[in-house]
Parts: structure tokens; C-alpha cells; sequence
């Protein structure tokens, strides 16, 4: 059994805002376990925080997402603010090291909280982190990252996300094939085909475009205190966020380590995108209780 409060952080140009579950009996055995995202907010680790109720487990909003409102009237999200942020709300909770569970744009955070605060994190598991920069294909992921954006600028939502269903699912590198592909219909995965007008969606506009263009500094990473572990899905073997993952792995002298599902293996459905928050959980455990 764990307790629920909620915070807000006054940080330099926002309003952080995270979430403490404290078990409630401590026994004092396991690091504070902080479980981010991006563009993903708190919510996402709904299904899997309640499996780790001997610890204390912290979630929280990125800057300018959710209920972290920004007031620096900026809109872009990068690697460097968000982990500068992560730095303040570490010390906000009785300071590092703190275990770091983080997924897709937030493992990219992660990646940078450890080069930028090494002292922070004593174990990462970063889970396929969206990296151009470590890919053999990084222009031509790069030239299908901007056709997601085209698509949403000149129609919308819908289209936006038809497309980077399409580039995200596609297996191995990005070939004339790839290219040659008729545009995908939105209709087809069940979105809408309607234009709603708006263009801020923060991962299918440019707002995120210094997430997928983070170069991270192995140097630094490498030699951190931190045990970093990149973790790839079994099945998402072959797309992009999986060669992103290994290739991440392989520049930092190690192998991906599987976890049971996909990119969302630890969701519980509430996005329509049901992983397997159980196993994750317990392959998870596994993993840090390791180091």
C-alpha cells in the first residue's frame, strides 16, 4: 500500500509540478525510483508505479505538458531544460542518487540529466530513446521525421499521426522503399480525417525536434557513476526505437537488455496502447534490484 500527494516546484521558468507515492511502511532497502517520460506526463505510469510499493515512486509533468505550466513563453521542449529541471526536482525530494526509470523522450532526458548531474542517478534504465544521431540511416530518419511533420502542418492531427504510425512501425532502415510508399490514410488506423485547426501538438510538431536531435556525450555518460542500462522492447525488434535503442547501447560499449511488450510495454490500456505493465514491472525490478 502506498500514499498519493501531489507538488509543485517553482523552478526558473516553470511550474513543475510531480506526484510522491510513499509505501507506507518503509523499509529502507531501495532508492527513490523516479519514472519519466516525454511527451508522456505523469499519468502514463498509472499501471505501473502500484507495482513497486516497497519504495517511494515519483512521476511528474515535463515543462509546458500537463499540469507543469511553463513561464518562460517558450513552447520547445529540449533534453537540456528538462533535465535541468529533473536536477531542481531531485533536490526538491532530499537530493541523489535516485534510481531513473525513463521512456522514449524521457530516456533522452535521462541520458542527459546523467552527463549534465552525474551524481544524480545511480541506476538509468532508459528505454528506447529516440536518437537519430547513433542510427547509419540518421539522414534518411531524419527526412521521415520531417514528412511527420509536413503531413500534420498541411493536414492535421490525423494525418500527422497516420505517418509516424507508419514511420514508427516500419522494420529496418529507411530505403527508397520506405519513401516510395503511398501516403498513409488516417482513416485506416482509425483517426480522424478531419482537420481541427490546431498545431501544437508536441510530438508531432517541430516543438520536440531537439529530443530526436539529442548527440549524447558517451565520454560522459560513460564515465558517470551511473549504471545506465538501455532497455529495448521484444516486440519492437527492427523498427525505430528499437535500432535507436541498440545502436545507443552499442556507443556506450553494451547491449540493449529486452523487456517484455513494446514502446508502451508498461501501459495499462488507459492510451489505447495496452503493453504489459505486470511483466515490464517484474523485469524492471529485476533489473535494478542488480545494481
Amino acid at each position: 500500500m502506498t500514499t498519493m500527494e501531489t507538488h509543485t516546484l517553482a523552478a526558473p521558468g516553470v511550474d513543475l509540478v510531480y506526484d510522491v507515492r510513499s509505501p507506507l511502511s518503509a523499509s529502507g532497502d531501495h532508492r527513490t525510483l523516479l519514472m519519466i517520460g516525454q511527451p508522456m506526463t505523469a499519468e502514463g505510469f498509472n499501471a505501473l508505479a502500484p507495482h513497486f510499493t516497497d519504495r517511494t515512486v515519483v512521476t511528474y509533468d515535463p515543462r509546458g505538458l500537463g499540469r507543469s505550466v511553463r513561464t518562460d513563453g517558450r513552447s520547445d521542449h529540449t533534453p537540456q531544460d528538462q533535465a535541468g529541471d529533473l536536477h531542481l526536482l531531485i533536490e526538491a525530494i532530499g537530493g541523489g542518487p535516485v534510481d531513473v526509470f525513463a521512456s522514449s523522450g524521457g530516456a533522452v532526458t535521462a541520458l542527459e540529466l546523467v552527463a549534465s548531474h552525474p551524481g544524480d542517478v545511480a541506476t538509468l534504465v532508459a528505454h528506447e530513446p529516440p536518437i537519430n544521431a547513433v542510427l547509419p540511416d540518421a539522414a534518411a530518419a531524419e527526412r521521415a521525421q520531417a514528412a511527420v511533420h509536413e503531413a500534420y502542418q498541411a493536414k492535421g492531427q490525423g494525418a500527422g499521426m497516420a505517418v509516424f504510425i507508419a514511420m514508427t512501425s516500419w522494420q529496418g532502415e529507411y530505403t527508397d522503399a520506405y519513401f516510395d510508399q503511398p501516403t498513409p490514410d488516417p482513416a485506416a488506423f482509425g483517426l480522424p480525417t478531419e482537420d481541427d485547426g490546431s498545431r501544437d501538438d508536441p510530438l508531432l510538431s517541430k516543438a520536440s525536434q531537439a529530443v530526436i536531435d539529442y548527440r549524447p556525450d558517451a565520454a560522459a555518460l560513460t564515465a558517470a557513476p551511473t549504471r545506465i542500462v538501455i532497455a529495448v522492447g521484444e516486440e519492437t525488434a527492427g523498427t525505430y526505437t528499437a535500432r535507436t535503442a541498440v545502436a545507443t547501447a552499442a556507443l556506450l560499449g553494451q547491449e540493449a537488455v529486452v523487456f517484455p511488450s513494446h514502446h508502451g510495454g508498461f501501459l495499462g490500456g488507459e492510451f489505447g496502447y495496452a503493453g504489459k505493465p505486470a511483466e515490464f514491472a517484474a523485469k524492471l525490478r529485476e533489473v535494478l534490484d542488480a545494481g
